[in-house]
């Protein structure tokens, strides 16, 4: 990562978090307010603890390893556990059609959509409450705390009799478990891996892709053998594991309620500026990257909603669209991975470059769906497609650590997702809505394409404008020294003026 953010300290392995070391500051380009740290354990009163630096790191420096692969592997598994469930709704929607009402009826079928679109809604609305939640407590409380509440939540979701239940318990409950679970994940990986964090965000976000292509069929074979409930049950072994993994996110840094019981003796909400961090929005270039990325989302997702139908309207029943779904997920893992060591070797808010480039093969891919009269060119658009769209995820948090710094990326993390739900959740209705009327997709999928223009074209300003802020904050620290150094030479000259009459007079007698 750039120099912009200093990374937070490790500290040492086991028992409570120790205080960062003297000297260690918060660079968060511009952004004001002062606020607890990002993630760690919120267990116990904060100790100091010496660092234990690993060979050719200095004092300060992310471990880069060692107990971090422990914590990637677990990122990984919450990554596809959650995202897995969430990608596969389309295989519990046909269940809980057959199972609550006729695949004919289309009010059941309106009601029944609602359960899946509620949560995946609910996983990110919830977004910036748990980055506060995670200011507060820590990484490790909070992804435990949310494995455990998605785990109740889908399995109480196997005991309901009617539909109306499950827009509580897997809309509501195991999707705000699944928001706690999941972001945490992304926060906690900044704080092991500096050098390496392209590599690790790839791995981590190529779970999601491993469990999308493979969930969809174990589902399937599950359902048709056992039934929906006993497979929710099965499920729920996935969430298990998750709430274990959780334990692995070693505090390394105190957080909110380590540092206020540390002084006080005991916890005490901090102020509200410090839960509310709106700070994050005072730096310009995290600003245009909050609202440039939803602008381009409006049609984003357009194609893995609608691309099913498209396929059957267009080609019948001669083709398996199933097809599109696994070349969809495999290249996105294979995009994560590749970009993920990418964005290593490019320095500081340049990063955001790959984004662009995402956004523009992903909206050009859109546009030429309508345009695909063979299924082959439709699997080689979709191939492209899902490359650019893991190249997008996986670096978004390298680049939210960039723009605002460690201290800041938990809420700045939870902030973008909270405004990333509302183009997920408005523009597959709107493509839909045109298809009602028109007859066709074509249209849709063409309007799908604008938007990540769009988008990319506002994002290709933020190198510059960070830029601009960091040459900003260097002048100012420049020009307070050299202030300082003349108000130290006028005082030192006033001390020797008021002396040298003092001498005169001593020499005089």
């Amino acid at each position: 990562m750039a120099p912009v953010s200093e990374q937070l300290p490790p500290q040492g392995e086991g028992g409570p978090a120790g205080a960062p070391p003297a000297g260690l500051r918060q660079e968060n380009g511009g952004g004001g307010g002062e606020r607890g740290p990002a993630g760690g354990d919120g267990g116990a009163v904060a100790v100091p603890r010496p660092e234990v630096p690993g060979p050719g790191e200095g004092p300060g420096e992310p471990p880069e390893g060692g107990w971090g692969w422990v914590v990637m592997l677990a990122a990984m598994w919450c990554n596809g556990a959650v995202f897995g469930i969430q990608n596969s709704c389309g295989v519990l929607f046909v269940s809980m059609l057959q199972l609550f009402g006729g695949s004919e009826d289309r009010q059941m079928a309106f009601k029944t959509a609602w359960v899946s679109s509620l949560s995946m809604g609910m996983v990110f609305f919830c977004s910036p409450i748990v980055s506060i939640f995670t200011d507060l407590f820590g990484c490790r409380k909070v992804a435990v705390i949310g494995a455990a509440v998605g785990f109740v939540g889908l399995l109480s979701s196997s005991f309901v009799s009617t539909i109306e239940p499950l827009y509580f318990t897997y809309g509501v409950l195991f999707a705000c478990g699944c928001s706690f679970a999941y972001q945490p994940s992304l926060v906690i990986l900044g704080h092991y891996f500096k050098k390496r964090l392209g590599l690790v965000n790839g791995i981590v976000t190529a779970g999601s892709s491993l469990f999308t292509v493979s969930l969809p069929f174990l589902l399937r074979v599950l359902i048709d053998s056992v039934g929906l409930f006993n497979t929710l049950r099965v499920l729920c072994i996935l969430m298990f594991i998750l709430f274990l993994a959780g334990f692995t996110y070693k505090p390394l840094i105190p957080n909110a309620k380590d540092k206020e019981g540390a002084k006080k003796g005991k916890f005490r909400f901090p102020p509200e500026k410090k839960i509310f961090n709106f700070s994050v929005f005072k730096v310009m270039s995290y600003r245009i990257w909050a609202f440039g990325i939803p602008a381009a989302l409006f049609g984003y997702f357009v194609p893995y909603v609608h691309l099913m139908k498209h396929v059957e309207d267009r080609f019948g029943d001669s083709v398996r669209e199933e097809v599109l779904l696994l070349c969809l997920g495999i290249t996105s893992g294979i995009g994560r991975l590749i970009f993920g060591r990418v964005a290593d070797y490019i320095p500081g808010a340049k990063k955001v470059y790959l984004q662009v480039a995402s956004f523009f093969f992903i909206g050009l891919m859109s546009m030429m769906i309508p345009l695909c009269h063979v299924f082959g060119g439709l699997i080689a658009v979709c191939l492209f497609m899902g490359l650019f769209d893991g190249c997008f995820i996986c670096i978004m948090a390298p680049i939210a650590f960039e723009l605002v710094g460690a201290q800041d990326v938990s809420q700045a993390i939870g902030f973008l997702l909270g405004l990333m739900s509302i183009p997920m959740t408005v523009g597959p209705p709107i493509a839909g809505l045109l298809r009602d009327r028109l007859g066709t997709y074509d249209v849709a999928f063409y309007l799908a394409g604008v938007p990540p223009l769009i988008g990319g074209a506002i994002l290709c300003i933020i190198p510059w404008v960070h830029e601009r802020q960091k040459l900003k904050e260097r002048a100012k620290t420049v020009d307070g020294e050299t202030t300082e150094k003349m108000l130290e030479n006028e005082s030192t000259l006033v001390s020797d003026a008021a002396e040298k009459p003092v001498k005169e007079m001593e020499s005089g007698f």
